[in-house]
């Protein structure tokens, strides 16, 4: 019994043992060649040989477009009040916000020299009078003395030279004693116009020097109400502006507001900054509130044009550029005359770029209106999918700006 047990562990067991470890080792190697089979086939991308491509369709809507700039707010009529005359500051009477009447004394310089000036005008033509009357006494007494050979020719006339040259002294006397007075006259400083004093520039006590050129002592907006904004407007942009067309712009001080104008002047003196020429525009503002200041900048939207129910497509189907490989149907043009441009669209299997030329019109910064080439509903490519290594398509890669 014994024996019969040993028998079957040595000649039976053993026999079986070694199926199991070659059953094994089938099954091992079949797994392996499964997992290099589905690592072979996650390395190989996603649809290798084509493209994908992303589109647009060709839409039917409104369109407006503006041109931007920028400028600063300022009054509409602007007056700098100087000095005509040079001296020391005796008298402020307006400062900072100050409101002034035409007229108004706003400050005074100290007379004490242009007054002496006056007085010794006065004195010189006084002095002068006297002497046109000494003179032409001296010519009557002449007139009498000639018939009666006590006084030649000669004396008679000499008399009658010099009163006449005495009577030109008092004009010139005269004028002089104008130019004092008015002097005078330029010390006290009155308001130009009606409005609003927005800079004071002198202190009470300061000399100002009216030698080289007329010092400013104050700025008066007259009407702070009404401002206007001085927009730089680049040549590109210049040709779509024109007088009347309505304007939005804000401000740093109130962002979230939007403000209104007009376009009321168009400047054709250019303005050239860093080789970029641009050309002044006036836009008129109202101010009811007095919320603007004069001197803020502000950001400004002109609308030059808008389109109603008109084919457009977006931007980025102009600025497209097709990947290297690609397949077109069709040859692309070389060449596109300036009112032209170029957009691609997929053939039936959508395997192959189109090209098409088509005309636009406005654009709004997002989209372009599309004059022919392209009716409402057809398709054009905007961006090139590119295979991932999941098997799909993941986003397209930036796009060249045009």
């Amino acid at each position: 019994m014994k024996l019969s047990i040993r028998f079957y562990r040595e000649e039976i067991w053993p026999v079986n043992l070694s199926g199991r470890k070659h059953c094994l080792t089938l099954w091992c190697c079949a797994g392996l060649l499964a997992l290099a089979a589905i690592s072979l086939a996650g390395c190989k991308p996603s649809g290798s040989g084509s493209k994908h491509y992303e589109t647009a369709t060709v839409a039917r809507g409104d369109l407006v477009q503006h041109v931007t700039a920028s400028g600063t707010l300022s009054a509409v009529v602007s007056v700098d009040v100087g000095s005509q005359v040079s001296g020391k500051i005796s008298a402020l009477n307006v400062d900072f916000n100050s409101p002034v009447k035409k007229g108004q004394l706003v400050a005074e310089i100290d007379p004490t020299v242009y007054a002496a000036a006056r007085r010794q005008a006065e004195g010189e033509l006084a002095s002068t009078k006297a002497d046109v009357i000494l003179k032409r006494q001296k010519l009557e007494r002449k007139k009498i003395l000639v018939p009666l050979k006590a006084a030649s020719q000669l004396d008679l006339d000499q008399a009658t030279a010099e009163l006449a040259q005495a009577e030109a002294t008092i004009t010139i006397r005269e004028a002089a004693l104008e130019s004092a007075q008015a002097n005078l006259d330029y010390c006290k400083i009155t308001a130009p116009v009606d409005g609003v004093v927005i800079s004071r520039k002198v202190d009470l006590g300061q000399t100002v020097n009216a030698a080289m050129n007329t010092p400013v002592l104050f700025t008066v907006a007259q009407d702070i109400t009404k401002m206007n904004i001085s927009a730089a407007v680049s040549e590109a942009d210049i040709g779509q502006v024109r007088v009347g067309q309505p304007v939005d712009f804000t401000v740093d001080a109130f962002p979230d507001e939007i403000f209104h104008g007009g376009v009321t002047q168009v400047r054709k003196s250019p303005t050239t900054t860093q080789n970029v020429v641009t050309y002044e525009t006036i836009i008129a503002v109202e101010n009811p509130g007095q919320k603007l200041f004069p001197g803020m900048t502000a950001d400004v939207s002109i609308l030059v044009s808008e389109r109603k129910g008109v084919s457009k497509i977006p931007n980025t189907a102009l600025r497209y550029s097709p990947p290297d490989g690609a397949v077109y149907d069709g040859t692309p043009p070389k060449k596109l005359d300036r009112s032209q441009r170029l957009v691609y669209s997929l053939s039936a299997d959508g395997a192959k770029l189109k090209p098409v030329i088509i005309k636009t019109g406005i654009t709004d910064g997002a989209d372009t209106e599309v004059t022919g080439g392209l009716k409402a509903g057809e398709a054009v490519v905007t961006s090139t999918l590119t295979a991932t290594t999941k098997g799909g398509f993941g986003s397209p890669p930036p796009q060249t700006p045009q």
